[in-house]
């Protein structure tokens, strides 16, 4: 298990380092493969030396090589925060569950990340992600013999994708179609993991957005009318879920009783 634990927190480091290629450029239609990665301001391609995941930005100091410019501090905070979210990912998931969940993780970085930057959920994300997670969870199941896990899955992600478009259809200028498409992901990786976990993901997001409001009208930074992206707060939830689920319903079941 410490095996796959410190494998799961550097592989969150080297992972981290692409998603920030990922988060500026996919927003752009830029490619993330080519060209190396550079400085965004002179172009100078980044030596490898300096391209290590949270070392290169400490040894750089925050600026880049070449000119100088400020790298912002968000780079090492994703690498970092890529490694601490594979680490727990791990802690809670074994094999065979952990690939799928690691590229949940992974994609929801990015996606909150550009959503809050662009208001934009990317379906260069979004889109491949079905597969790719209908293909890991498959295997999961498959591997376990749980083949209802992987039906709970479909049945979630098709619930999910539903109630958020009759949202989308009732209320255009609350609730965007990125958020719908977003939604069957999140319903099969929670519905995946238990009812419990597609409960709480759910419903999380739109107590967080709420809650966010509220800070942010008590801050003075906008009004009842100002638009907050919500994709962050439906992945947020889904991870909280994740880790959280049976915990909760276990208080929720002392609370009313019926243990």
């Amino acid at each position: 298990m410490a095996v796959v634990v410190v494998t799961a927190a550097v592989l969150g480091l080297l992972v981290g380092s692409f998603l920030n290629v990922v988060i500026h450029r996919v927003p752009r239609g830029e490619s993330v493969v080519r060209p190396p990665s550079r400085c965004p301001d002179c172009g100078q391609e980044i030596r490898a030396r300096h391209n290590v995941p949270v070392v290169g930005w400490l040894v750089l100091r925050g600026r880049c090589a070449g000119c100088g410019t400020r790298i912002s501090v968000r780079y090492p905070l994703v690498e970092l925060g890529t490694a601490v979210l594979f680490t727990l990912l791990a802690l809670r998931f074994g094999p065979p569950d952990l690939p799928a969940f690691l590229y949940f993780g992974a994609i929801g970085i990015a996606l909150a990340l550009i959503d809050l930057d662009c208001r934009r959920l990317p379906n260069a994300i979004v889109l491949p992600s079905y597969p790719v997670l209908a293909v890991l969870l498959t295997a999961s199941a498959g591997y376990r013999g749980d083949w209802w896990s992987l039906a709970r899955a479909g049945i979630g992600g098709a619930a999910l994708f539903a109630f958020y478009l009759a949202l989308a259809l009732a209320y255009p200028a609350g609730m965007g179609f990125g958020d719908v498409r977003l939604a069957g992901i999140l319903g099969g990786v929670l519905g995946y993991v238990s009812w419990a976990a597609l409960l709480i993901g759910a419903f999380g997001g739109f107590l967080l957005g709420a809650v966010a409001g509220v800070v942010v009208l008590a801050a003075g930074k906008g009004g009842r009318k100002t638009a907050l992206p919500f994709g962050p707060f439906m992945i947020a939830a889904a991870l909280v879920a994740l880790f959280a689920a049976g915990p909760l319903g276990q208080a929720y079941q002392r609370l009313t009783g019926l243990t």
